[in-house]
């Protein structure tokens, strides 16, 4: 696949287009936005931040990045892709809203049909995410900002992906092109569940699985996706723990049960959920 910077960027102040240069993106009413040495750019106006410091630590994305890396979501990745690419045009934009440190998005790039060009990406309200993502992969544009307010011109993508995060379907909505594709991955009920029994002392019931259709949209499909998982090392049941957010949610003594496990089997399941933007 030929991967292409997005270059349909809006001013987060102003909602104007804006054009870049090999140092900053600009719009027209002078407001500028520096992209920094390692390739992204802080889409994120400091008027618009609930803390001082955003989304997932540095220690948080550094352990996302060792445990997706070692390969152990990487039928998640695959199922991703399948689903973004059918009735993907020839040329055609992506945007992943929450990216993390771009897992998915290197896993969607490295799809082999060379005559697929995609102009991708990658937005998180976590700057050390965006900051992990630019580093491992230059091609992709790669920007902090918010799902509440996207720095993106309307109905300039085609699809948009939001994986275990937190969806603004409005905001969705408005950036897709009619007839592009929401692609949203959610936890299922069983999801870590070894995990959660160790850490927590009752599991909370559990929500439906099924997801209401949001305005806007008309449900294509959901796909319920399952497998077991072993882990090995009591490094990698950190990494795991730690870039979820059991690892706040839990007490003192649920970490303390989780940190002295060398190993642990896992049940992974995840509902993959694809909605279609409906033309105006």
């Amino acid at each position: 696949m030929h991967i292409t910077p997005f270059l349909a960027l809006a001013c987060p102040l102003d909602g104007n287009p804006m054009t870049a240069n090999a140092t900053s993106w600009r719009c027209a009413a002078g407001h500028c936005f520096d992209i920094a040495g390692q390739g992204y750019t802080h889409l994120l106006p400091v008027q618009k931040k609930r803390s001082l410091d955003p989304g997932d630590s540095k220690e948080m994305v550094a352990a996302r990045r060792r445990f997706l890396n070692a390969g152990h979501y990487q039928p998640i990745a695959a199922a991703v892709r399948r689903a973004v690419l059918t009735d993907l045009p020839a040329d055609a934009a992506c945007l992943d809203a929450g990216c993390g440190e771009g897992y998915y998005l290197r896993q969607l790039a490295a799809a082999g049909d060379d005559r697929q060009c995609l102009a991708v990406l990658g937005l998180d309200i976590s700057k050390w995410a965006t900051l992990a993502a630019a580093k491992q992969d230059r091609r992709a544009s790669w920007v902090v900002g918010s799902n509440a307010n996207l720095p993106v011109l309307p109905g300039s993508v085609d699809r948009v992906l939001c994986l275990f995060g937190f969806p603004v379907y409005g905001e969705f909505a408005r950036v897709l092109k009619p007839g592009g594709q929401l692609l949203q991955v959610d936890a299922g009920p069983d999801h870590l569940r070894e995990l959660r029994e160790i850490i927590y002392p009752t599991l909370k019931a559990e929500r439906s699985a099924e997801l209401a259709t949001p305005a806007g949209f008309t449900l294509l499909s959901s796909d319920t996706l399952r497998y077991s998982l072993v882990l090995s090392g009591a490094e990698t049941i950190a990494d795991l723990l730690a870039m979820t957010p059991h690892l706040y949610r839990a007490s003192a003594e649920g970490r303390d049960r989780a940190a002295a496990l060398t190993a642990l089997a896992l049940t992974v399941e995840v509902r993959l959920t694809r909605f279609g933007r409906l033309a105006e």
